[in-house]
């Protein structure tokens, strides 16, 4: 299998397993877990389209990546505590 093959493999693999364990209920669709797994997966899927020149599929992978790494960061930041001493 070439390279495009095997991250392609990887990629959706990576998505299904976190759609699988997201309908099973084993992963919540808003935990850092689940958004990271989309954000690799589609990141990879995204990538091996690329290496196809298989535009379509960029561009769906690159969205999903997008908007999965948003909910990543929107995960970071409300997870962080203020300071006490930071004054507002």
């Amino acid at each position: 299998m070439q390279a495009a093959g095997v991250t392609a493999t990887a990629g959706v693999l990576l998505l299904l397993l976190a759609f699988a364990l997201n309908v099973a209920g084993r992963l919540e669709r808003r935990s850092l877990a689940y958004q990271s797994m989309n954000v690799v997966g589609a990141s990879l899927s995204c990538y091996a389209a690329v290496l196809i020149a298989f535009w379509p599929f960029v561009v769906l992978e690159g969205c999903w990546t997008a908007v999965a790494a948003v909910a990543v960061v929107v995960h970071v930041l409300s997870r962080r505590k203020p300071d006490a001493n930071q004054v507002t």
